[in-house]
């Protein structure tokens, strides 16, 4: 099933609308509708009408759900209304254009020339959409310890640990975190840092009533209450690295018992801090191109490509398992690359004139310059190759995943977030090169990379799942462990009879977390900063 990534909100304004109206100027309103297949087209969401205006900037923003492992099909659809009728088909059409959330996301500013059908401009008339991400990203930061706290144990110490409730509107308390214990028998604990998303801890709402509980652990879940004090994030953010916040921690029903009762211990707040967590769509927005490159595996084992056995076999309606993945994955990601230059490599044939083994070969024959002209470009060149080259072996790996890594580590010498680089390989079975392929992976797990290794055929793929670090961290054969994983590995046999957007959804879906979870990694926001915006 995909995954939001998030809620998107999408600003329209249009140019030198088609004037329907006689005697005044049209009353335009702008419609967004959602491809849901079958030549199907769902209302997602609407603009307020406006009166009387050829130029019109929409207040009301349309607001979209964003999946980054499919295409989004959208439509925009600009009409003319002179009714109250919720239905558009009287109204009269100012022209309207077909894109995809990727196109939108990936621009800063997307304009396009409105069309009245299919090749048949309406006029001068142009769209313009702005995208922005909706969302609290902030998350709070809290560092916090304890002095003199009751002594609960018969025998020992306490064992300390924080609850932190948030009051919901009802005014019942809800938990948002809950700490590790300290070290047994410590009255005087200082806990990990930690931190809660802005919006799980107080819904974005500074003055809104906290609860901190600590409470003795025992390890049959009958914990001991120390104290609780109330508070609100204004309070705790007045906590910095030279002036800590200090609550005492009451117990109440020993205020009630024991006049002489001052507190059960003091709770310290060293520092709270309030930072900005970036996401995917704020590093594709703020800048980052994504680079797309692929690459081919034309070892023996595929099978003489004019034999209709063959895993190279191009059928009379033109396609194999390698087109399909190509397209698959290309159509989506071809939207977050602006030149649309994608390198394409094959590996394990002999190529002329030397007829010598390689593992890096240029698709169109140009190794200084193997950049296809977008994914059809990729297709093409694959087609041509394929009666030019004699399929050989071994399937070695790590020659293309270095050669991607040399562009990945050049552009992280750079320090931001510009480049990231996306790696797809299609391979028909087992990895010659294991031992070299960990250690590339590895290497390239500290680099602005992802590999999506798509295994096409019947062939056994257990090196590749060994790969793909779901089941366990990646290492290398020194035992030194992947920083991050960055390896998707989907068998195309689970998708053979399943619609060409399931593969794309299965092997993408992993790709923005990685790429926040290097940029994380390197502390680097985006190249150009979001502004925050709440729902």
């Amino acid at each position: 099933m995909a995954q939001c990534v998030t809620r998107v909100e999408l600003s329209v304004s249009c140019e030198n609308l088609l004037d329907k109206d006689v005697g005044s100027k049209s009353d335009p309103l702008c419609v967004l509708l959602q491809d849901v297949g079958g030549g199907q087209w769902a209302e997602l969401d609407r603009t307020e009408r406006i009166k009387n205006c050829q130029k019109p900037e929409f207040s009301k923003k349309l607001v979209v759900d964003y999946y980054f492992e499919k295409v989004q099909k959208l439509k925009f659809g600009v009409y003319d209304i002179d009714n109250k009728s919720f239905d558009l088909n009287d109204d009269d059409y100012l022209g309207g254009i077909e894109c995809t959330l990727g196109q939108v996301v990936s621009s800063s500013v997307f304009t396009r020339p409105l069309e009245l059908k299919k090749g048949k401009p309406a006029g001068k008339g142009t769209i313009t959409i702005s995208a922005e991400e909706i969302k609290d990203a902030r998350t709070v930061y809290l560092e916090i310890e304890a002095r003199n706290l009751d002594k609960k144990d018969f025998l020992g110490k306490s064992d300390p640990f924080l609850e932190f409730y948030k009051q919901s509107d009802v005014g019942t308390w809800q938990l948002v975190y809950r700490s590790e214990v300290v070290i047994k028998n410590n009255l005087n604990p200082c806990w990990r840092k930690f931190s809660v998303p802005l919006q799980t801890f107080c819904g974005g709402d500074f003055n809104k009533p906290i609860k901190v509980q600590c409470a003795d652990h025992d390890s049959d879940g009958s914990h001991d209450l120390i104290g609780i004090f109330e508070t609100n994030l204004t309070q705790l953010q007045k906590a910095g690295d030279s002036s800590p916040v200090e609550f005492e921690c009451i117990h109440p029903e020993k205020k009630q018992k024991k006049k002489s009762y001052k507190n059960s211990g003091i709770i310290r707040i060293k520092s709270c801090k309030i930072e900005r967590d970036y996401s995917f769509l704020d590093y594709v927005m703020g800048g980052c191109q994504i680079n797309f490159t692929v690459g081919i595996d034309f070892t023996g084992s595929n099978g003489d490509p004019k034999s209709p056995d063959s895993l190279h076999y191009i059928s009379p309606d033109g396609i194999n398992e390698y087109l399909i993945a190509i397209w698959s994955v290309g159509s989506v990601v071809q939207d977050y690359d602006t030149d649309k230059l994608f390198p394409a490599f094959g590996f394990g044939a002999q190529v002329p004139p030397s007829w010598q083994v390689s593992h890096e070969f240029a698709l169109n024959f140009n190794p200084s310059n193997p950049y296809c002209q977008g994914i059809q470009g990729i297709v093409d060149a694959y087609r041509q190759i394929l009666p030019q080259v004699r399929l050989y072996g071994p399937t070695n790996f790590s020659p293309i995943i270095n050669h991607v890594a040399r562009f990945a580590s050049h552009s992280a010498q750079q320090g931001n977030a510009s480049q990231y680089f996306i790696l797809l390989i299609i391979t028909d079975g087992e990895i010659t090169d294991l031992d070299q392929t960990r250690q590339a992976i590895v290497n390239a797990s500290k680099l602005p990379m992802s590999i999506i290794i798509v295994g096409v055929g019947e062939a056994d793929f257990k090196a590749m799942e060994f790969l793909d670090g779901d089941n366990g961290v990646l290492k290398s054969l020194t035992g030194e462990p992947a920083a991050r994983d960055i390896v998707q590995f989907v068998p195309f046999r689970q998708f053979k009879n399943a619609p060409r957007e399931a593969l794309s959804q299965m092997v993408l879906a992993e790709v923005p977390k990685q790429l926040v979870s290097y940029y994380k990694l390197q502390g680097w926001p985006p190249v150009k900063l979001p502004e925050v915006k709440k729902m």
